[in-house]
């Protein structure tokens, strides 16, 4: 095939096919090293430590190198115009840009270690566990340091494979890092003993975590980095060419967009800091990382799959005169993302004890853990569809060129996330500070909505609540017959321990899900029959 005959664009469904794959084994492999941390450490020293050391280097690379990203979204969106020719100088430029910026970063943050983790967690001075906690989270934070660099390669090279229409390596590359950090932490488990016979077990399994994590993360750089150099779409060169049009045009999206896109992890780092200030406060900030991640493992791939394909659609579809099919992708994204996050919030709040228990409960996490992340997965769960809702919207301003209005909106709300969390977490604890972030995302789909449909000269949004509303209505009477048939369980089957939970987990949440899928059928939407008819064709061959 000549360059005059570029290979055709895959199809929406065959890219979120693809991302839903890789990713989803990404997400299995993530899940895997959580038990493993969580079987070493339960809600101990050295997983707090490590989940706030870890702050900065995951705020880098989620923010920066991660899928629907700034530097993921201003590449494509600029990468996606452009021919393969001209594609390497500009990845080169930009790299130049961004590598010697976050390269001064990862100094910054080496020397300034114990100041950043004060700023993030600065109640833990108050006991004396606290203050081991503390030094761990430094030596943590100095090892993970050179993440900051690598984290902004990762996002350009994220950005560059998927415009040039390379999906796989990129959405399964994250697996090398928790590949890494599962060989490490059994390695650790086999040669340190317990914490109850080796005094230094929380100092070395920190240690572990740190080392792990960075050599996770220079592995899936490397992975990426020679399938860019393979394709033809840059090599390790130095272009200081920032006058470049083709670099402004990156950075008019990738600045306000980095801003933008880090709301939620700079109202993570709000949440630590408050979470810091309670009683139970090692515990508190482990809990809010092992629940996180049961509900980031379906959103992130929920996620990838709805905004990978469209993201490049929302750019193509930005003149003015193809405003009505930009509004059915929009429509399309929003009553996706209704149609799986909704019943799948409702099990997740109806079941929440019996799924931690499953996933987690062994080793050092304790029943009692379970109790605190189950009550955090919860308020966790209520949030799930505005989260991604709100993901949504963002990459429509993102493909319209405009990246001021998410950026101003995501200014407001950091500073609500900080009054809400203020306002419930000395009532409500550490649900409280989640409900905060939750309550702060509502928001931000309404003021997306509010600018959105005045720039597109309207939108059907009765029309598309009136759908959102019947759904909603399903998943709340799915996750209510879930919640009966599982209290059912637990006072009429002989189980006990794992198999109740899991009993609870696998039967309860499956006629749930049957619920839910017989009435959303009767509302007769678009997205449902597309969502049975690819389950159907799954099963078919």
């Amino acid at each position: 095939m000549t360059e005059t005959q570029p290979k055709p664009k895959r199809s929406l469904a065959g890219i979120a096919g693809i991302v839903a794959i890789a990713t989803l084994i990404s997400k299995v492999v993530g899940l895997v090293r959580q038990l493993a941390i969580a079987f070493a450490f339960g809600v101990g020293t050295a997983k707090a430590a490590y989940d706030i050391s870890a702050i900065i280097p995951s705020f880098f690379l989620i923010l920066l190198g991660g899928i629907n990203g700034p530097f993921h979204s201003g590449m494509v969106s600029a990468l996606a115009k452009r021919k393969k020719e001209d594609s390497a100088p500009l990845v080169e430029a930009i790299s130049t840009l961004i590598g010697s910026i976050f390269l001064v970063v990862a100094i910054v943050v080496f020397i300034f270690a114990p100041f950043f983790i004060d700023l993030l967690a600065s109640g833990l001075q108050q006991t004396a566990q606290g203050l081991e906690t503390r030094a761990i989270a430094i030596q943590q934070l100095r090892i993970m340091a050179p993440i900051a660099w690598f984290a902004g390669m990762i996002g350009i090279g994220f950005g560059t494979l998927n415009a040039a229409d390379q999906y796989w390596l990129p959405s399964i590359s994250p697996l090398l890092s928790s590949l890494t950090l599962i060989a490490g932490i059994g390695i650790f488990i086999l040669t340190a003993g317990s914490a109850s016979t080796n005094p230094n077990y929380a100092l070395i399994g920190g240690i572990v975590l740190a080392f792990g994590t960075l050599i996770g993360t220079v592995l899936q750089w490397l992975a990426q980095f020679w399938a860019q150099r393979q394709s033809g779409l840059g090599r390790f060169r130095m272009r200081f060419v920032w006058n470049d049009p083709g670099v402004q045009e990156v950075l008019r999206v990738m600045g306000p967009a980095l801003f933008s896109s880090g709301m939620l992890q700079i109202n993570v780092i709000t949440d630590l800091t408050f979470a810091a200030f309670l009683p139970n406060a090692v515990a508190a900030i482990a809990s809010l990382d092992y629940a996180n991640l049961l509900v980031q493992t379906p959103l992130g791939i929920l996620s990838n799959m709805i905004l990978v394909p469209l993201l490049p659609t929302f750019s193509r579809l930005a003149d003015p005169s193809q405003a009505d099919q930009l509004k059915q992708r929009i429509r399309q994204g929003i009553l996706g993302t209704a149609v799986v996050m909704l019943p799948l919030s409702a099990l997740m709040i109806s079941l929440a004890t019996p799924i931690v228990r499953v996933v987690y409960e062994r080793g050092a996490f304790k029943p009692e853990a379970s109790q605190l992340v189950a009550s955090v997965l919860m308020a966790y769960a209520v949030g799930m569809f505005v989260y991604l809702s709100r993901d949504v919207l963002v990459r429509v301003f993102y493909g319209l060129g405009d990246g001021d209005t998410p950026f101003k909106i995501s200014m407001v709300n950091i500073f609500l996330n900080a009054l809400f969390d203020f306002l419930f977490y000395k009532p409500f604890g550490i649900v409280g500070i989640v409900l905060a972030t939750v309550s702060v995302n509502i928001l931000s789909v309404f003021v997306l909505l509010y600018f959105l449909n005045r720039r597109l000269g309207g939108l059907p949004l009765f029309q598309w609540g009136y759908s959102i509303l019947g759904l909603a209505s399903s998943s709340i009477l799915a996750g209510t017959a879930s919640w009966f048939i599982s209290n059912a369980i637990a006072n009429l089957s002989g189980f006990k321990g794992f198999f109740l939970a899991l009993a609870q987990t696998t039967i309860a949440g499956s006629i749930g899900l049957v619920v839910f899928a017989l009435l959303a059928t009767q509302l007769k939407l678009e997205e449902v029959d597309q969502f049975v008819d690819r389950i159907r064709q799954r099963f078919s061959r």
